[in-house]
């Protein structure tokens, strides 16, 4: 199957493109791209060979107006006699939501639409007309696609971003979310309404909570704070945030305890999902010994051998012990009311990954001493 994508070095195109060629699709494809600056002659010859085109190509930030009916409705129509003359392939075109507005790039949008249907009465072919809502995710331009790209790229690097009046409602698409049912459209089961198709879920949210949640997002990284992510759109915002950051300030450097016995470093703060730290024990050496009233903990060896001991602090009896290696990695439960220890009994650092249902509060640390082996 060969497929002719229009705009392919646009933002949408980018992701398309990389889904087509990353095996996403189910059928296999060769993938024809294109752009506006494409030769005729190369675009008709990529037209009489296409099975389904993607028509993403278009103008929205012109230098001058005249470039809106120029790039959107005069080059969908020379696009669509090209396709006339070949296979008559299926065709998927993004409009906008501003179609239905009375502006020099609504109007050229409405031309392009008008000519696609004009296409697929003349030919028979199915076509899928998208008006998108502003669309986020990786690969977007600030100042160009949308104020989250501009805003993603600002905050992440510490520069001002203009807000003039929060209250304004954006209506937002995942460029994942698009993805997925463009691909479902050249499948043939496109979410359709009457004349138009739909990407879903379209999320309304206001200029002034999206800014409020990318300088969240920008403070927990210095905090070692993980989002939580419940959320859809949280969870989107902030892999199209991340996306964003400069590539010299991937790194966070988390402050290493450390004695005698070993190191101890807080690694993630997961605020009512507790914390996950990483403890390093030497060789022969015992840490812990000590107990806590609520505080819970899961202790997993993740290199090394060892052994966790437990006593109930409430009495001097049983002791009881759990054997434990990277080798065989197991989630051992610390509960409260019992005191503790971890032994690394091998020859070389054992290393623990620890998880505590709450960070670590020096003002009531939860943190009593007692020996396991009175």
């Amino acid at each position: 199957m060969k497929i002719l994508i229009t705009g392919a070095k646009g933002f949408i195109g980018k992701n398309l493109l990389s889904a087509l060629r990353s095996g996403t699709e189910t059928r296999p494809s060769v993938v024809l791209p294109a752009d506006l600056d494409t030769p005729w002659e190369d675009l008709a010859a990529a037209c009489a060979e296409a099975d389904f085109v993607y028509h993403l190509a278009g103008v929205n930030r012109p230098k001058v107006e005249t470039e809106f009916q120029e790039g959107n409705a005069d080059f969908t129509a020379r696009l669509l006699t090209m396709l006339e003359a070949g296979r008559h392939p299926p065709l998927l075109l993004t409009s906008s939501t501003q179609a239905s507005l009375d502006n020099p790039y609504g109007r050229s949008k409405r031309k392009a639409e008008e000519a696609v249907r004009a296409y697929a009465k003349h030919t028979g072919a199915p076509v899928y007309i998208y008006r998108l809502t502003h669309a986020f995710g990786k690969w977007s331009r600030p100042n160009y696609n949308s104020a989250i790209a501009t805003f993603c790229h600002n905050i992440s690097r510490n520069l001002p971003v203009q807000v003039h009046d929060p209250a304004v409602f954006l209506q937002l698409s995942y460029i994942d979310d698009i993805i997925g049912e463009f691909l479902r459209a050249l499948n043939g089961d496109p979410v359709r309404d009457g004349d138009f198709c739909h990407v879903y879920p379209v999320y309304t949210v206001s200029l002034g909570e999206v800014k409020k949640l990318l300088i969240h997002f920008r403070d927990s990284r210095e905090k070692l704070d993980a989002m939580d992510q419940s959320d859809p759109f949280t969870r989107k915002l902030y892999a199209t945030y991340l996306s964003f950051l400069p590539t010299e300030d991937f790194t966070r450097f988390p402050k290493v305890h450390t004695d005698a016995r070993g190191s101890f470093t807080e690694l993630l703060h997961m605020n009512g999902y507790g914390q996950i730290s990483c403890n390093v024990i030497l060789p022969h050496t015992i840490k812990g010994e000590h107990w806590h009233h609520t505080k819970h903990e899961k202790f997993i060896v993740v290199s090394g051998e060892g052994v966790i001991r437990f006593r109930r602090a409430d009495d001097s009896g049983e002791t009881h012990t759990y054997q434990v290696s990277g080798a065989l990695p197991a989630i051992v439960d610390i509960p409260p009311g019992y005191t503790h220890n971890i032994e690394n009994t091998g020859d070389t650092p054992m290393i623990t990954l620890m998880w505590a249902n709450e960070p670590f509060h020096p003002d009531r640390p939860d943190t009593y001493p007692m020996p396991v082996q009175p």
